[in-house]
Order: C-alpha cells, then structure tokens, then sequence
C-alpha cells in the first residue's frame, strides 16, 4: 500500500488551505490582501504542508486570487482547480 495518496487528501488539504487563506484575506479582500493571505496560509501550515501549500500557490496562483476576491467556497475553488472532484 505505498502508493501516491489520492485525489481525496490532495482535495482536503487543498480546501483547509484555501479556508485558511479566506480567514486570513477577510471579507471583500482586495489583491494585495489575497497575497499576504497567500503567503501567512502558508507558513500557518508549518514545514511538510507548506511546502504543498507554496506549490499549490505557485501553480493556481491567479486562480486563488480571483477566486478568494470573488468570495468563492474553497471548495469550488479547489474544484476549478481540479483538485477536487466536483
């Protein structure tokens, strides 16, 4: 059973971020305040997690911003993404 985990963690992990994120940005966030967000989510998360997270940002990064600014459920976000199967 060592295989690579499933879309499952990748979705769950990707949504705790993304809730995190949203806390972090506040209500009605403007882009500078997604981005710091971006950035606190991540070292929130510690060492292993951050480092998943910084990847995540890295990749979607427009995709989190516009979705944190629209005011999007982290779970659609994670779904446009397609990290989470809708």
């Amino acid at each position: 059973g060592g295989a690579a985990p499933g879309k499952g963690i990748k979705c769950s992990l990707c949504t705790k971020i993304l809730k995190k994120m949203q806390a972090l940005a506040g209500d009605d966030p403007d882009e500078e305040a997604v981005v710091a967000a971006l950035r606190k989510g991540c070292q929130a998360l510690g060492r292993t997690k951050g480092k998943l997270c910084q990847q995540l940002v890295n990749k979607y990064r427009d995709q989190i911003i516009d979705g944190l600014q629209n005011g999007d459920m982290p779970q659609d976000i994670c779904t446009a993404m397609r990290i989470c199967r809708s």
